[in-house]
């Protein structure tokens, strides 16, 4: 086998083993995602927390379901009103908007949208600094409300 040959075998490799090194990064999220437990009422929730622009643009949008006890936690650096909307989205979401470790205001049942559809924004009642989207339905089932406390591990 000449050298030329074996270079070429070697930058294939090179070039497999960096394809999946790159893809498994980007299956765990990167470095800047995180994984929290938030708890509300007893209630447990593994989410995956962002931080960036780009992953507080897309959010959820890339999943097509949402297992019960999973949600997605977002992380600001100071309270404000926060809005949010459901582009692109492809199942119904509760979002909870919280403030140090309070509920400060909910929003239930929050449907994807067509393309074609102008998404509403849902904003939160009071400042929040943190946001968790969970399945719909769930707020309603544990009775979450305003002023509950919020654990975030």
């Amino acid at each position: 086998m000449s050298i030329n040959k074996v270079i070429a075998i070697f930058i294939v490799i090179l070039l497999i083993f960096t394809a999946i090194v790159v893809f498994q990064f980007n299956q765990k999220g990167g470095k800047n995602s995180k994984s929290a437990k938030v708890t509300i009422n007893g209630i447990s929730f593994s989410s995956i927390v962002v931080k960036t622009p780009q992953d507080l643009e897309t959010g959820l949008s890339k999943n097509n379901s949402l297992p019960q006890d999973q949600g997605m936690l977002f992380v600001f650096d100071q309270p404000a009103f926060q809005s949010f909307w459901t582009r692109n989205m492809k199942f119904p979401i509760d979002i909870i908007f919280i403030k140090g470790n309070k509920i400060v205001s909910t929003v239930e049942n929050a449907q994807p949208l067509t393309p074609q559809e102008n998404s509403p924004l849902y904003t939160s009642e009071q400042p929040a600094d943190k946001v968790l989207e969970i399945n719909a339905g769930l707020i309603k089932k544990y009775d979450f409300i305003n002023g509950d406390t919020v654990t975030i591990e």
